[in-house]
């Protein structure tokens, strides 16, 4: 029983038989359109991201499994703040502010994904990406949040 595993890119939502899909699947031998048609509908919620897909195909038997990742952290923040890119100079220019609830909504979200082993840290790692992208945390430095994060200041959000 041998199985070939896919690791591919998708715009949630929007597979299409064409690359970079088609090329990646298409000498397994697998149904095509029964394959866009389940990434499809385990993607939906991810519409306008870029999501990672995971397309685990037994080649003897022709059936095939679909995994469906977290999308990037960026994305989950860009969607959340509703811009289209980070900023160009992060540590001069500042392009939006997110608020402590949206980083713990994307922790939660990401969670499995992170190296974290609770939210406090978790929270910590998504300001990190903050930090990259010229976002301010509550109007402050993500660097500011994260040490107020250490000492206490969010506990009683963070443990809900």
């Amino acid at each position: 029983m041998a199985k070939e595993t896919v690791e591919i890119l998708i715009d949630g939502g929007k597979a299409t038989p064409g690359p970079p899909l088609g090329p990646a699947i298409g000498p397994l031998g697998i149904n095509m359109m029964q394959v866009v048609e389940e990434i499809n509908r385990k993607t939906a919620d991810f519409e306008g991201m870029k999501v990672p897909v995971k397309i685990i195909v037994d080649t003897d038997t022709r059936d095939f499994e679909v995994e469906v990742g977290t999308p990037p952290t960026t994305a989950l923040i860009m969607d959340e703040l509703k811009i289209e890119k980070g900023s160009q100079d992060p540590g001069m220019d500042k392009i939006a502010d997110i608020s402590m609830e949206q980083v713990l909504k994307i922790a939660r979200m990401k969670f499995d994904a992170l190296l974290s082993n609770d939210y406090k840290r978790a929270v910590k790692e998504i300001m990190g990406t903050c930090v990259s992208m010229g976002v301010t945390v509550n109007g402050k430095d993500p660097r500011e949040v994260q040490k107020e994060v250490d000492q206490g200041v969010y506990d009683d959000l963070l443990t809900s």
